[in-house]
């Protein structure tokens, strides 16, 4: 008997607690809807890139409580976002702003769809313009940047490191200058920087915008194109493997060191990123790294493009100070005016506070004519 009573009183217990949960539960969502109910709900095709900074904590906070806005972002491929139309997958909502990854895709959008390539009606674009920026760098280590610093490739200004002659640093490449030549004997094989694939990746495709725009001299037109693409292409067979992804490249780069990767390309941001992420890894290798700015470089920049006035608010909710800072803190996005209120100290690994010397994105057309030619 006391058997049975004591298992009477443990489903007892058991269903209070079952019923306590049910509540707690309910006024949780009840919470939620709550403090949802005042909120715009904006929707927005997203490309790639800054999923971790659109979906931080304090980001989602600040829109909430400051702007009352409720965004939800779908994600999209850049080449997507020109070319359907933009709805969600019910197939009846519009989006009320796109956040592509890329300057050109935003630009492109701005134009008349081309309906011989089968390109969708676009949105009138009311406001937008850039919002996250990051400029193309060349990680590096310790060692092989003494080396460049001498055969008069690097300098070193104010503790940065700027690859002051990439027209030499393009030479030593395609003339197929070993390691060894610059006095890296424990370096084998030619001398050569890792990137990403220009054919199938957007910031492979960046890259090599810059480098046709240093081969042409800062003046791409289709005529300087044309006698550059064979020069580039040879580039681009002498670089062998590549990654398709940054995220994959940045982190052979950290772990295979100098003997695995010697120079590779990626965005100023990725140092950053790291430095937040892993506190603990970037302490191991801040010393040894070394990240080099092309003269010129590039950017990538995060382009908004908003459609109606709730897009209007999001758009302008980037040029919140709190939201600038977290972008640049805990991402490495650079925001607002150029050279604006960074830390560029706090990492302690060479990054200067203005990116000075930079050439112009390519034009969409551009960039397809030189993909297609590397195909």
């Amino acid at each position: 008997m006391k058997g049975k009573k004591y298992i009477g009183i443990a489903i007892f217990v058991v269903l209070i607690l079952v019923i306590i949960g049910i509540k707690i539960y309910s006024d949780k969502q009840k919470d939620e809807s709550d403090k949802t109910a005042d909120l715009t709900t904006i929707y927005v095709a997203t490309g790639g890139g800054k999923e971790d900074f659109i979906a931080d904590e304090d980001v989602i906070r600040i829109m909430r409580e400051k702007y009352k806005l409720n965004i939800v972002y779908d994600s999209w491929s850049n080449g997507k976002l020109i070319k359907n139309p933009l709805v969600r997958e019910d197939g009846e909502t519009k989006y009320d702003a796109m956040f592509c990854s890329d300057q050109r895709f935003y630009d492109y959008y701005k134009l008349a769809p081309d309906k011989a390539k089968g390109e969708a009606d676009r949105y009138q674009v009311t406001q937008g313009g850039l919002t996250l920026n990051t400029p193309i760098v060349i990680y590096s280590w310790d060692t092989v940047v003494s080396k460049l610093e001498e055969e008069g490739i690097v300098v070193q200004k104010d503790g940065v490191y700027y690859i002051s002659d990439m027209d030499k640093m393009l030479e030593y490449i395609l003339n197929g200058k070993k390691w060894a030549d610059i006095g890296l004997n424990e370096l084998y094989g030619n001398i050569n920087i890792s990137s990403t694939d220009p054919v199938t990746s957007s910031p492979g495709a960046t890259y090599y915008g810059l480098l046709l725009s240093i081969m042409c001299k800062s003046q791409v037109t289709n005529e300087s194109a044309e006698s550059n693409l064979p020069k580039l292409k040879e580039f681009y067979i002498k670089s062998g493997y590549m990654n398709n992804t940054p995220a994959d490249l940045f982190e052979r780069y950290l772990k295979t060191g100098a003997g695995g990767e010697p120079l590779i390309v990626d965005y100023e941001k990725s140092i950053i990123n790291f430095a937040n992420s892993n506190p603990k890894g970037f302490e191991q290798v801040k010393d040894k790294i070394r990240i080099l700015y092309p003269t010129p470089t590039i950017w990538n920049s995060h382009c908004i493009a908003s459609f109606n006035e709730k897009g209007n608010k999001f758009y302008q909710a980037f040029e919140d100070p709190e939201i600038q800072a977290i972008a640049w803190e805990k991402y490495g996005f650079r925001t607002g005016i150029t050279g604006g209120s960074y830390d560029v100290s706090k990492f302690g690994i060479g990054v200067p506070q203005t990116i000075k010397s930079t050439v112009t994105s390519l034009k969409m057309d551009m960039y397809n004519k030189l993909i297609e030619y590397l195909k």
